[in-house]
């Protein structure tokens, strides 16, 4: 279980440009980017009600969506949906919510809820929404976009280092889109 690259925007746009680092901070998210702060910095979250704590300051995809996105015919490579940290060999997806990643030496981040997909992702590329969205056995929505947290420890996060996943006490909550 490892990070597989990170990236961050400084402005609001769609897809993160990748880095060779990026600085968690507790409390507030990517050191850098449009999206760090204690309140919501999402457009239209920020329309509804500007005061709503930031459930979204970190955002992570598995690397196995994009090897899944390829194998449709899209071409889509870290950072481009507009996430922080691609992981590899986590089923981010199945993580409770409150469950903690602890991410290189010293970051932390809570696990606060799921990606809701949006109509940008079909902006970016042509199908990729319907790609992302999929249906369980019971017809449920799953939601693939991938997962949001708030960092509870800041520091330093690179490619190549690993993650460790704490579970929450029992009973677990399963992830809702935040």
């Amino acid at each position: 279980m490892l990070v597989a690259a990170v990236s961050r925007n400084a402005t609001y746009s769609f897809s993160k440009p990748n880095h060779e680092s990026i600085t968690l901070l507790a409390g507030l998210g990517v050191d850098g980017d449009a999206h760090m702060g204690e309140t919501v910095k999402h457009r239209s979250r920020v329309a509804r009600d500007p005061s709503q704590p930031n459930l979204r300051q970190v955002h992570f995809i598995h690397a196995e969506l994009h090897d899944e996105l390829a194998e449709a015919g899209y071409s889509v490579g870290p950072g481009e949906l507009g996430e922080n940290i691609t992981t590899r060999g986590i089923d981010l997806l199945g993580l409770p919510t409150g469950t903690l990643l602890h991410v290189g030496a010293n970051a932390v981040v809570r696990v606060t809820g799921l990606r809701n997909p949006c109509v940008q992702i079909d902006r970016f590329q042509k199908g990729v929404l319907p790609a992302v969205l999929g249906r369980d056995s019971n017809g449920d929505v799953v939601r693939k976009a991938g997962i949001m947290g708030v960092v509870v420890t800041g520091g330093e996060v690179r490619p190549g280092d690993q993650i460790r996943v704490e579970l929450p006490a029992q009973p677990h909550e399963r992830l809702e889109p935040v």
